[in-house]
């Protein structure tokens, strides 16, 4: 054999007092596994020159307990280990082939450039975070969210706390069935999402004006993505001003923007964007309309003119369905058809668009926005409340309305959605008709 070190050729010599095993061995074993594999000859300098050991079979083992206590995932498979004879001595010869199940790490460091090593020509190198991503896509053959998490020390209050508001058991059999642990035993990066250490945030921007000129407030949520909807929520919840009108002598109080819509918004940017980008997700609030701007643009293969049909292809079809379990979204698909359902009054109307890498949601302030009333609708004793107008064209699409569509299409709960249709009734606008168990509520000219 040429003696000498390269791509894939190591010299390692044991530590002359105590025979130790030097732990850079282990270095160099991940850096061939993560590579191209190579061989390691312990027993010989750095020169070449060769001086053997005296115990090879003690160091084979010592080896061979070291590999597998000190690197991740188990690699054993791909190493082999044996005892050869150079210059009439004998020499430990270890051959690392590459493994499939890249990337492998120290286990004491982590996913992280410290634990992570590559070959180039004769020295082990730290491969960098975004390389340490792209590999694990490369060898999984995974999506983003059901790939390796880099970090492994996560922790799930936020989701813990939510699984128990909806009553669900919340323990390392629901984390594999959730997909949040893969089947290496692992965290996934859907884990990282909704763990406490999630590394990606959103950022709220509340500009005084039409345009990014003057800043009232900024703010910046972490954690888990869960706590970013709910905090973020809040926020914009805080912002959404009330504004009364009055109809005659009744008075009408609108907010500026229909909480449903910025509820949807909010998840839309939150469940389909693309974590592959370390960026923020962007919200700028301004004082006609609110802008939702996501990174990662539209799946691959869906048009806009698809989306709006309401076809639906999540790019994080797993975290779409925790927030599902958790009563978070109501099926896939629906949120943007929904969310033009809640302006289908107005004249200005909520504008979707993508780019490449990114996806955008502008929602119009409604009290920037007159209302507008169809000919059907002027003939009716109208207040003019968004409220009625939204359930009343609906009811006019489908023929009749329930209580259930007035729950989903307004998002209220059961008393108040109701109360509503009563007052709709009351107005002329409905008139109720049992149908068996289902109530049904029609509008005045569809008798």
């Amino acid at each position: 054999m040429e003696k000498i070190e390269n791509v894939n050729t190591e010299f390692k010599e044991l530590d002359w007092q105590s025979k130790k095993i030097p732990d850079s061995v282990m270095k160099t074993i991940c850096s061939f596994a993560n590579t191209e594999g190579g061989d390691i000859y312990i027993g010989i300098r750095d020169d070449g020159s060769v001086i053997g050991i005296d115990d090879p079979d003690d160091v084979m083992t010592r080896l061979s307990n070291m590999i597998h206590d000190y690197i991740l995932p188990d690699m054993m498979p791909f190493v082999q280990i044996q005892t050869i004879q150079l210059e009439e001595k004998l020499v430990v010869q270890v051959t690392v082939s590459t493994g499939t199940e890249r990337p492998y790490y120290l286990a004491k460091k982590g996913l992280k450039p410290e634990g992570v090593f590559i070959r180039r020509g004769s020295a082990c190198i730290p491969l960098n975070e975004s390389g340490i991503r792209n590999m694990i896509i490369e060898t999984s053959g995974k999506s983003f969210e059901l790939s390796r998490s880099l970090n492994q020390s996560l922790t799930f209050a936020s989701l813990n706390e939510e699984m128990k508001k909806s009553h669900l058991e919340f323990g390392t059999a629901q984390m594999k069935t959730l997909k949040m642990i893969g089947p290496d035993g692992l965290y996934t990066n859907l884990a990282l999402l909704l763990s406490d250490q999630c590394p990606y945030s959103i950022k709220i921007a509340v500009f005084q004006g039409t345009d990014n000129a003057v800043f009232r407030e900024r703010k910046e949520i972490s954690g888990s993505l869960l706590n970013q909807l709910n905090e973020s929520y809040q926020f914009l919840d805080f912002y959404n001003k009330t504004k009364a009108v009055f109809s005659g002598i009744r008075r009408i109080d609108q907010r500026d923007y229909p909480e449903a819509a910025l509820r949807e918004a909010l998840l839309n940017s939150i469940i389909h964007r693309d974590y592959v980008f370390s960026g923020s997700t962007i919200i700028n609030m301004f004082d006609d309309h609110i802008e939702f701007n996501s990174l990662g643009g539209l799946v691959s293969g869906l048009s806009m003119e698809a989306i709006m049909l309401g076809i639906s292809q999540s790019r994080n079809p797993h975290l779409a369905a925790v927030f599902y379990r958790l009563g978070l979204v109501e099926s896939y698909g629906t949120g943007i058809r929904k969310i033009q359902r809640l302006y289908q009054t107005h004249h200005t109307k909520p504008v979707f668009q993508t780019a490449e890498g990114g996806f955008t949601v502008s929602l119009p302030n409604c009290n920037e926005s007159p209302i507008e009333l169809s000919a059907a609708q002027t003939d009716l004793t109208v207040t003019g409340n968004p409220i009625y107008e939204t359930i009343y064209q609906f009811a006019l699409e489908q023929g009749y309305v329930t209580r259930k569509d007035v729950e989903e299409l307004m998002d209220f709960k059961t008393t108040k959605a109701f109360k509503v249709l009563k007052e709709m009734c009351a107005n002329g606008q409905l008139i109720q008709k049992s149908n068996g168990r289902l109530t049904q509520y029609l509008p005045v000219n569809e008798k």
